[in-house]
Parts: structure tokens; sequence; C-alpha cells
């Protein structure tokens, strides 16, 4: 397992901390039967966390395109997908997950203030664009119908804030609206944003 993964990990055990109170889930997974027909496999190595009890119940696809897959498919995310790579997060993501991505458009990125983008996508910027990009990953799957007010949080560390309007529906994720939701994939759920999120305090 390498360095960035076993780091991201360690936020993944930090973030559950508090998620069942942002989203209400009435599913539960029904136990797995556990009788063996065969020999057991060798135990392989794990690669994704495991998502908080009572938490991310909604089963994605059981195949199809992960979540970077999806992004990579349309050309609206371009800039999402090349900075995914340049952060070198394309295997995490494509991962087991599950996850949700609040994932910003090439508009959103182009908002930016002029030159951030070309600065973030410098090898040596690569630390500061991983905080940024797992700001807007959360680590277990998401459905819109299933989020409530309040924080979440983030691969990142610092949670965000959603604010759901109960009588439009409308999703905010800080300053950012959710411009089309439930993107299912294979390992989680893409929420379209309109605006990049960043960190609180973080310094370009």
């Amino acid at each position: 397992m390498n360095t960035k993964f076993r780091a991201l990990s360690k936020h993944f055990a930090i973030g559950f901390i508090g998620l069942g109170s942002v989203v209400a889930l009435g599913a539960c997974v029904d136990a797995a039967d556990t009788t063996a027909t065969d020999a057991p496999a060798a135990e392989e190595e794990v690669t994704a966390a495991e998502p908080a009890e009572g938490y991310g119940t909604e089963e994605p696809m059981a195949d199809g395109p992960t979540v970077v897959d999806l992004a990579a498919s349309d050309e609206s995310f371009s800039t999402l997908v090349a900075a995914i790579e340049a952060a070198e997060l394309t295997e995490v993501l494509s991962g087991e997950g599950p996850y949700t991505v609040f994932a910003p458009t090439n508009e959103a990125f182009e908002a930016l203030p002029e030159g951030t983008l070309e600065q973030l996508l410098l090898p040596e910027n690569r630390d500061l664009l991983t905080q940024i990009l797992t700001y807007h990953v959360v680590p277990a799957e998401v459905m819109a119908a299933d989020v409530t007010s309040g924080e979440a949080p983030t691969v990142a560390g610092a949670p965000i804030s959603i604010m759901v309007d109960e009588t439009t529906g409308e999703i905010m994720v800080n300053e950012a609206a959710v411009v089309m939701p439930d993107v299912v994939a294979s390992n989680g759920v893409i929420h379209v944003i309109d605006q990049v999120l960043l960190p609180p305090d973080l310094a370009l």
C-alpha cells in the first residue's frame, strides 16, 4: 500500500466520526451469507476504507464505470480529470470506495483567480492540489434524497457545509450549488457542482 493511500485512509477513519448526523439512511445491508463451499482465498491487501456503520448502504452498480471513468467520459470535466491525474489520485478514486464526489465543471475551475489552476497543476504543488481535490470527496455513498443540512466530513479532513432547501430541494455545498445530482458509478456517486470547493484557511 503506497504512502498516499495510507494517508487518505487515515483521513477516512477520522472523517467517519459524526457522519451519521449529516445524512440519514434508512436502509441497512443484510448480512452476507458466510457459508463457503471452496477453500478460503488468500486475504488481499485492503485498498479502500470500510463505510461507517449504518451509512453508505445505498448499493452502487455491481459493474460499470467508476467515478473517474464517468468524469473522463464527459468533456465538461476535462479539467477535473487533469487535476486528478496531476495529483496522482486516479488509482485511489478508481478503487472500491464507496465515494461521493462533488465534481466541479470546467467552468467552475475557470472561475478561480487567474493563474491559480496553472499553479496548482505544477508538480511542486501536488500536495496542495491533493488537499483541494480530496475536499470534494466524502468517504461514503450519499444520494441526493438522503442529504440533510449540516456538516459532512471529507477525505481532506476538513468538513464541508451542506444546506438543503426543503421547499425546492436545492442542495448547496459551501457556496457551490449542486446542478446535477446522482450520477451513479460502480464505486459511488457524483454530484455536479458549479464552484470549486476550497478548504478553510487554504493559502493559494
